[in-house]
């Protein structure tokens, strides 16, 4: 008795096998490469483990919650956290309105306008090695150009430790307010050397706004302040939304900027810096795996929110 043939293949089960065929190999370093150092350091959280005895550590022995109790009661977790806040709302804010004005700047023609374009994007390939380095020898108290340009043009006193003083007093109306230096000089620098990004965002969407808009409002007597307000902002907000989300979300997890200028000293210690310091001068290895998962808790809050938007954008609804 003859086995009964298996139907052919249609074409859409071919294109099927052949997508996971061609998947695979992907799937295989996502699984090796972010899954499973992901799962472990899941593990290590819920472990005292100290760096020297990772080697030797069994996956599921003593598991406990110490971990998340130490972090969680230190006061140096919410101190830090305060300040990735403070560095991420800062930054965000700085980078998107540096981009804005950036954008509008070169919207219009003008000679030499693709050499200003390319020139806007050199802090955002440069190697942040490179210009942490520059800025750290600008903003040096001793020999510094802009401690140099302060005290010869604005009469500075004193040079400013820009990257090592946690505080500053300033008189403003003949009140005392306290300035929190290092951290607006980490804020400044995000702010200069992520704006290409919001920039390439928003000259796109310019480039696309259709003229007629603004020609009407401009025949109705429209100033161009308020061409901006209210024809081109609007315009701009959904990208400016995407861009708010985008750039808290790696702002939040934002590591190399800060420990390379101020080694999260002088009251820039974000979270991410907490984490390496107790890996590397605690040794402590469960405590800063704990302090990864509650940092990953929080940034799957705003991935979470970043797809909200995308997805209420693809709806069309407001």
């Amino acid at each position: 008795m003859r086995a009964p043939t298996r139907p052919p293949r249609t074409l859409k089960q071919r294109d099927a096998r052949t997508g996971v065929l061609l998947l695979t190999p992907s799937l295989v370093i996502v699984v090796a490469v972010v899954l499973v150092p992901l799962a472990w350091s899941l593990l290590l959280a819920f472990q005292r483990v100290r760096l020297i005895d990772v080697g030797r550590a069994e996956v599921f022995q003593g598991l406990t919650l110490d971990n998340f109790e130490r972090v969680l009661g230190s006061d140096v977790l919410w101190e830090s956290l305060r300040t990735t806040v403070a560095y991420t709302v800062g930054s965000t804010v700085l980078t998107i309105a540096l981009g804005l004005v950036a954008a509008l700047a070169v919207r219009r023609p003008f000679p030499g306008r693709s050499f200003v374009r390319a020139a806007m994007l050199i802090p955002y390939v440069a190697p942040v090695v490179a210009v942490a380095f520059v800025w750290r020898v600008l903003l040096n108290p001793e020999f510094g150009v802009v401690n140099s340009l302060g005290r010869r043009l604005f009469g500075w006193e004193d040079p400013i430790a820009f990257l090592s003083r946690t505080t500053d007093r300033v008189d403003v109306l003949g009140l005392d307010v306290p300035v929190p230096t290092a951290l607006l000089t980490v804020i400044a620098f995000e702010g200069w050397r992520y704006f290409p990004f919001a920039f390439l965002f928003l000259l796109a969407r310019l480039s696309a706004l259709p003229p007629d808009l603004e020609e009407a409002a401009t025949v109705d007597g429209a100033t161009p302040t308020q061409r901006f307000r209210h024809v081109v902002l609007p315009q701009l907000m959904p990208v400016i939304a995407v861009l708010v989300v985008l750039r808290a979300i790696w702002t939040f997890n934002e590591f190399d900027d800060v420990f390379l200028l101020t080694g999260g000293a002088a009251g820039t210690q974000v979270v991410s810096v907490r984490v390496y310091e107790l890996l590397t001068v605690q040794r402590n290895v469960g405590a800063a795996a704990a302090q990864s998962v509650l940092l990953a808790v929080v940034l799957a809050v705003l991935l979470g929110a970043y797809l909200r938007l995308l997805r209420r954008r693809e709806g069309g609804r407001p």
